[in-house]
């Protein structure tokens, strides 16, 4: 049975907890509240231990796994058993491990499979046995046309009362940043004081969250998307934004991925990694992306692309000091991050 995230929390408090639980899709914000609710229903039931399993180099301890399902707990009556898919691909062999799992599931287990893409062509014989004895939630990203909607079955969530006009213009202030969305709705719940909002009392209230940001900025050019990286390039260059105030966030990025980049190349355990740089879990996901894009080299050739944007953007060297052309060095290095042909194009 394939649910939404919205729906999840309902159904697991209808239920006892099922053997299996798969979520994924590339709405970042969905994925972890769906799970949050797995395991918040897990401990409402006398779930006392957990064990997460991630890509440790290139791959999961699938052996390790396994031996998991099959070794009695020694803690508690029951175990919750995390497995984290950044790309939602087990492979054959992690394929049948689920599988297995899923066709004699021990009663002391229930597994979480999370992920983040999701498409047809991710599923297969393990998403159905996942099916067939617990539930799919698939967290597909909010459309511009649903965000009103979900802006307004969140503030509901939350206790909190607003007309259409005040719905529709924290839609446009967040301009589709989930996330942002949602920190908004929380500080409403704590501001609105049982009022109905209006249009002019949620304009007092919630600040300009769709402002461009070299956070935001960031964000987009790890998890692959180009044309949003143009758009929020051009929102800065609107407001006034000077390159190198963005610079040494960018390169301190690029440096960062480079660095992971030499350690998954090597086989090495990027989960400890992550920890040492201190990336955190929501920000894992758009890093792995941005990994598989690109090759060790050109992780460096991205690194040395940035010296040269920031030297043009102080008019140092050999080029002009032109801000346009700062601007479209700049544009041009993370649409490559970004895209991966555009990188290899780039890196020639």
């Amino acid at each position: 049975m394939e649910l939404t995230p919205e729906r999840l929390p309902a159904q697991l408090a209808r239920e006892p907890l099922r053997p299996a639980y798969l979520i994924a899709g590339p709405e970042p914000l969905r994925v972890l509240e769906a799970a949050d609710a797995v395991r918040a229903a897990a401990r409402e039931q006398g779930v006392a231990e957990r064990e997460v399993f991630e890509p440790e180099g290139r791959d999961i301890d699938w052996n390790g796994l396994e031996a998991t399902f099959r070794a009695p707990s020694l803690f508690a009556a029951k175990r919750l058993v995390e497995l984290r898919l950044p790309t939602t691909k087990p492979g054959k062999e992690g394929a049948q491990v689920i599988a297995g799992f899923c066709a004699d599931p021990p009663a002391d287990v229930t597994l979480l499979v999370t992920g983040g893409e999701w498409s047809r062509q991710h599923g297969g014989k393990w998403s159905e046995a996942i099916a067939a004895v617990g539930h799919v939630v698939v967290a597909w990203q909010v459309k511009p046309h649903e965000l009103a909607g979900w802006i307004e079955a969140r503030l509901r969530s939350r206790k909190v009362l607003a007309d259409a006009g005040a719905v529709e213009q924290l839609a446009e202030r967040v301009d589709g940043n989930l996330l942002a969305a949602a920190q908004e709705v929380d500080k409403l719940a704590l501001l609105a004081e049982g009022q109905t909002l209006d249009a002019e009392r949620m304009q007092a209230l919630v600040a300009d969250a769709a402002r461009f940001d070299v956070f935001r900025l960031l964000d987009a050019t790890l998890n692959g998307q180009p044309a949003q990286v143009v758009r929020m390039l051009a929102g800065l260059r609107a407001e006034g934004e000077a390159i190198p105030a963005l610079m040494g966030m960018i390169v301190m990025e690029l440096t960062r991925a480079a660095s992971l980049a030499q350690v998954q190349a090597r086989g090495g355990h990027m989960a400890a990694e992550f920890k040492a740089q201190r990336i955190w879990d929501a920000r894992q996901a758009g890093y792995r992306r941005a990994l598989q894009r690109h090759p060790v080299a050109r992780w460096e050739r991205f690194v040395a692309e940035a010296g040269r944007v920031d030297r043009i953007a102080k008019g140092r060297g050999r080029w002009s000091v032109d801000p346009s052309d700062a601007w479209l060095a700049l544009e041009r290095l993370l649409v490559a991050v970004a895209d991966a042909r555009a990188g290899a194009l780039l890196a020639a």
